[in-house]
């Protein structure tokens, strides 16, 4: 079973008004005449026809009361309007400093993207391969293709070693392989 202090609490929380959004905010009012039930533009509105309804009764003290209801919701709504226009401005002038902000580091990054480009120590720079003689071709670890080939008109003038003609060994005779087949082959230099 719940404390009746627990229970007291949370409703009095109730009826306070949160930071939040004031302006649409339903409220209930118990003025002389009963409660009125609105958001504050809306209980203003009504007590200032109550107040004109009572000035047309003659009653100058109910016009008063009423007028005084009304001018209470006007002060809150007024001050809540305030705040907003306040948190409004302030986000604003958040968001143009963040774009300020961004915008000094684009024109920054351009800055020196510019250097970068002008400035020809700082690209980057290829790599130097001479190809004027055959070993360093061979270093280099390039292979020759033929187009390489075709686009060097020195390439085509260049001598190549002659090649050494393949040598076979000769195969053994008949009796030599039936002795390597069983094991005790001579050996046969070449």
């Amino acid at each position: 079973m719940r404390s009746s202090k627990s229970r007291s609490r949370t409703k009095n929380n109730r009826n306070r008004p949160s930071g939040g959004n004031v302006v649409n905010r339903v409220f209930d009012s118990s003025g002389p005449e009963g409660k009125v039930r609105g958001t504050p533009q809306q209980i203003i509105d009504k007590y200032n026809q109550l107040a004109r309804d009572a000035q047309l009764a003659n009653d100058r003290v109910a016009a008063e009361n009423f007028q005084q209801h009304a001018e209470h919701y006007l002060r809150m709504l007024s001050e809540a309007q305030r705040e907003m226009e306040a948190r409004r401005e302030e986000q604003e002038r958040q968001n143009r400093e963040r774009q300020a902000e961004r915008d000094r580091e684009r024109a920054e990054r351009q800055e020196r993207e510019a250097a970068r480009q002008a400035d020809p120590a700082e690209a980057p720079q290829p790599d130097v391969v001479e190809f004027g003689n055959e070993t360093a071709a061979a270093e280099s670890g390039l292979v020759e293709t033929p187009e390489s080939k075709d686009a060097e008109p020195e390439a085509t003038e260049r001598k190549e070693k002659p090649r050494r003609p393949r040598t076979r060994k000769p195969k053994p005779a008949p009796e030599q392989q039936a002795a390597a087949n069983n094991g005790d082959a001579p050996e046969v230099a070449e």
